[in-house]
């Protein structure tokens, strides 16, 4: 079966009424409260996206997270009580899209939640390839020893696959396609996630990884460099 929404969360009547609220307005929702049970309906359910706990019980949202990145790309979304900016900074270096912290706004996350799965279903139309990419499809050659493949959706340094997730692949390229140009953090959120209201800690996390992929010192980008206050700019000399 397929579902919009699981709900991993081990605060049953929580979940319940945020289950039944999504319901009402037409998103399907499913909960389960462990890791256990998490992967047990991955395996036989398809979801469009995941909200996910990092108290559950005897279970840690993180490990669970790691698990699922092993998987799949479904767009995870932290929803925890805990308000360190440790714990947000594990949740998006480990694979996480965004988080929310508890108590939350039922109607706002049910518009981020929408916002989400309509990105997903334009993306899952067009085979995860952006309007803005398509002509990279032809594009091998990339700058000095990087190479994009688009149609494999990766990226090689020197030959060697820089080993992309595809949020980073998608943003790296975005990044290319638009070269010499500065791109506003919006214009990022709106293209690679199709949602404004994520924070910018998730466009720094994705754009540290990168940095560390291809960067000779990622310290000192050559290649992405930082506008604060702006956003970012892919950086070449080359036409």
């Amino acid at each position: 079966m397929n579902w919009d929404c699981l709900i991993v969360d081990d605060e049953v009547e929580l979940a319940k009424a945020t289950c039944e609220y999504f319901e009402m307005f037409g998103v399907t929702a499913a909960h389960v409260t462990n890791f256990n049970d998490c992967m047990g309906f991955m395996a036989t359910n398809g979801v469009k996206l995941i909200l996910l706990d990092i108290n559950l019980g005897n279970d840690s949202g993180f490990t669970l997270c790691k698990e699922l990145r092993k998987k799949t790309d479904v767009p995870i979304l932290f929803i925890s009580a805990r308000q360190s900016d440790d714990d947000v900074l594990i949740a998006l270096n480990i694979g996480g899209d965004d988080y929310i912290k508890k108590p939350y706004s039922l109607s706002v996350l049910l518009a981020k939640v929408k916002v989400i799965i309509k990105r997903y279903d334009g993306a899952a139309s067009k085979v995860g390839i952006s309007e803005a990419g398509c002509s990279l499809l032809k594009e091998k050659n990339c700058c000095g020893n990087l190479r994009i493949d688009a149609d494999a959706m990766k990226v090689y340094l020197n030959e060697k696959d820089v080993g992309f997730k595809t949020k980073e692949f998608k943003l790296f390229q975005y990044l290319y396609e638009n070269k010499n140009r500065v791109i506003p953090k919006d214009e990022l959120f709106a293209k690679i996630w199709g949602d404004a209201f994520f924070s910018d800690g998730t466009l720094n996390v994705h754009i540290r990884k990168i940095r560390e992929k291809v960067e000779e010192n990622p310290n000192k980008p050559r290649l992405i460099k930082t506008i604060w206050g702006t956003g970012y700019i892919f950086e070449t000399q080359d036409d």
